[in-house]
């Protein structure tokens, strides 16, 4: 049994009687040791901790995504939270195909592609108007290269994905009415309980110029209004609980088939 207060003061009072020195350093050693309860972060990691998600936002936008975010070394524009809500998404829905509108240089392709080996399932096509920086290369992985809108695109994913489930994930053009007419031509191929991911809805709901937003309406404004239109689906809330997330209001899940023919 520890000793109670009255007897830990005494023991003090005599120690300091007896050899103020020791009882100092003992003070002083006690007194640092409970004070670390109350110091503040280290000052190197003090500016990092201290930014608000919208200035991490900003800081990933402007240092990191475009430069020095890779999946296995490939350039991927993705949020890293994002992708670990992606692999959630797939593990759970299990897509026969995934259909990626804008690949860039291939790393979220790539990592996707992964994913469905790992699964030991699943299909992506890669969908991009221009190659110049893709060298992705995958037995997973199908490319159609042309406007993603273009009636001949539309026609070769359909053929692809005819008879199976998809999941679309749109990385295109960033103009709400691109996005708009991407949503409304391969809503169709997205299967009950799957998803829709709408990306970069980020950029409006910052203001032009500070970083990331534009003078533009964009992929939200697109998704929102798709959202209104189509009952069939749902914003998924719960795929934003990480906060920082490139695909504000963009997780959107149909809740019911398609309808023959549609």
């Amino acid at each position: 049994m520890g000793k109670s207060f009255v007897d830990k003061l005494r023991d003090a009072v005599r120690l300091l009687l007896s050899d103020p020195k020791r009882f100092c350093s003992k003070s002083w050693g006690a007194f640092r040791s409970a004070f670390r309860v109350f110091q503040p972060m280290r000052a190197d990691y003090r500016r990092r901790l201290d930014m608000t998600l919208r200035e991490w936002l900003v800081y990933h936008h402007k240092n990191i995504v475009f430069d020095k975010c890779r999946w296995m070394g490939v350039k991927t524009l993705k949020n890293p939270l994002d992708t670990w809500i992606y692999q959630e998404i797939i593990f759970e829905t299990k897509p026969d195909i995934l259909i990626e509108i804008g690949s860039a240089s291939g790393g979220s392709t790539l990592y996707f592609a992964h994913l469905f080996d790992m699964m030991g399932h699943g299909q992506v096509i890669s969908i991009d108007i221009d190659r110049s920086t893709y060298g992705v290369k995958h037995n997973r992985v199908t490319e159609i290269t042309g406007d993603s809108s273009s009636v001949g695109v539309i026609a070769r994913v359909a053929e692809v994905c005819q008879g199976k489930n998809c999941m679309v994930v749109h990385d295109g053009g960033h103009r709400k009415e691109q996005v708009l007419a991407d949503l409304a031509c391969y809503a169709r191929f997205v299967g009950s309980g799957s998803y829709i991911v709408v990306e970069d809805t980020v950029i409006d709901i910052f203001k032009p110029g500070d970083g990331v937003g534009q003078f533009y309406d964009g992929p939200l404004k697109a998704a929102e209004q798709f959202v209104e239109s189509n009952a069939d689906f749902v914003v998924d809330e719960e795929r934003e609980r990480y906060i920082l997330t490139f695909s504000v209001r963009g997780f959107l899940r149909r809740t019911r088939p398609a309808e023959s023919g549609s």
